[in-house]
């Protein structure tokens, strides 16, 4: 297949028709009053496997002949495409075989082989299992289905695009993730051909900034621990790269503080789960907001599959960051009574204990003192500042410590 037009990827959408949901697009206003845009988020996370992976998956999977499906397929991912594939070839009666990297979340390869698949753990990043999944492929006669660098993939991700616009014809902005390219092309393709003046802003972590660089003829640093692994993809697709210079206006680099800050404000704002690589467009307006003031910008939340233990994490970080949970070291003298009268001030201000060490063995401290540690809960800043200033002034040593 050659590059998609517009007329392909509706071509898509009308495979796509009854085997995907239409995931609805809302208008955030709480995001809005964070960021100073006008936004509204696309809800791909209501797919059945949790992100927007299915819809090249499937549309890549309906283009197969009867030979091919009978010898079946190959994926490498590092969970959202390995899920889609899994899921949607089981659905079609076609045997899957998964490789992703060791360091995938558990909960996506507990899905992805919830869904079927056979899952091979391969590599420590994402080319390494890439090549071993092109040596199972060859070995064993299977069709590689790629998780981006294919024009049949990319025309399933665009539909995306036409279903934002067709909800809304107002938008001036859409702010896509970059993986290798898939997701922004397909719908980059879509969106120029229905409105031409519309901005396609796509979103790499600085961690991984393969597309950006590849697109200013640079070489990328690529590496580290990033939250939004599902984009940690060390070098543009072939296909991609080409649409991506063409069509997308610009890309952002966004900081992991930023990927912790979106996450947890499409929880505690929006009341929905979201994975880094899901959250990285609203991390792009959190990192340059300015871009975006008085637009009407179309987030796509193309991904859940967050970690639950990682999404915990991240909460509480937040919590820290704001303040709301903050850690203090008292040096108090070692007597009946003290820790009652401490914990009655921090009560009497509305403070809430969360946790409590007690030490006498620190060399620091006098061998009549202890050291006291506590974590406490405040409504914010000022509000714990105030706790401390009254502990202070009944004669006890206070010291702001790192909450985690």
């Amino acid at each position: 297949m050659t590059r998609p037009d517009l007329q392909a990827i509706r071509a898509a959408a009308d495979i796509l028709t009854g085997q995907v949901i239409r995931t609805p697009q809302l208008p955030a206003p709480r995001l809005s009053k964070l960021t100073g845009g006008d936004v509204v988020v696309k809800y791909e996370t209501l797919q059945a496997t949790a992100a927007f992976k299915e819809r090249g998956a499937l549309v890549k999977l309906s283009t197969l002949t009867a030979e091919e499906r009978a010898r079946g397929v190959i994926a490498m991912s590092a969970g959202n495409h390995a899920q889609a594939v899994a899921h949607h070839a089981t659905r079609l009666g076609i045997k899957a075989t998964i490789v992703m990297p060791v360091t995938t979340p558990f909960v996506k390869v507990a899905a992805t082989e919830g869904f079927g698949a056979t899952v091979l753990l391969e590599g420590e990043a994402v080319n390494e299992s890439f090549d071993a999944a092109m040596r199972i492929a060859e070995r064993d006669g299977l069709v590689f289905v790629h998780p981006y660098d294919d024009w049949e993939v990319i025309r399933g991700q665009g539909t995306i695009a036409l279903e934002m616009l067709a909800d809304d014809p107002d938008l001036d902005v859409l702010v896509v993730p970059i993986g290798g390219g898939g997701l922004i092309s397909g719908m980059a393709i879509a969106a120029k051909a229905l409105k031409p003046a519309i901005q396609v802003i796509g979103v790499e972590t600085k961690l991984y900034p393969s597309m950006w660089a590849a697109v200013r003829g640079m070489p990328a640093e690529c590496g580290g621990a990033t939250l939004a692994e599902g984009i940690a993809v060390k070098s543009a697709g072939a296909l991609t790269l080409p649409v991506v210079r063409e069509l997308v206006d610009d890309i952002i680099l966004v900081g992991e503080a930023e990927l912790e800050r979106a996450v947890n404000a499409f929880v505690t704002l929006q009341k929905v789960m979201a994975e880094g690589a899901g959250a990285a467009g609203l991390a792009a307006m959190l990192t340059e907001p300015e871009r975006f003031r008085g637009k009407r910008t179309g987030l796509v939340l193309c991904g859940a599959n967050i970690d639950p233990r990682m999404a915990a994490s991240i909460m509480m970080r937040e919590l820290a960051r704001e303040e709301r949970i903050v850690d203090i070291r008292l040096a108090i003298p070692d007597r009946p009574g003290v820790l009652g009268d401490i914990a009655t001030l921090i009560g009497s201000q509305g403070g809430n204990i969360l946790e409590v060490s007690h030490r006498r063995t620190v060399l620091g401290i006098p061998a009549k003192g202890a050291s006291l540690d506590i974590t406490i809960e405040a409504r914010d800043g000022t509000h714990a500042g105030a706790i401390c200033d009254l502990l202070r002034a009944r004669g006890y040593g206070v010291e702001k410590v790192s909450a985690l």
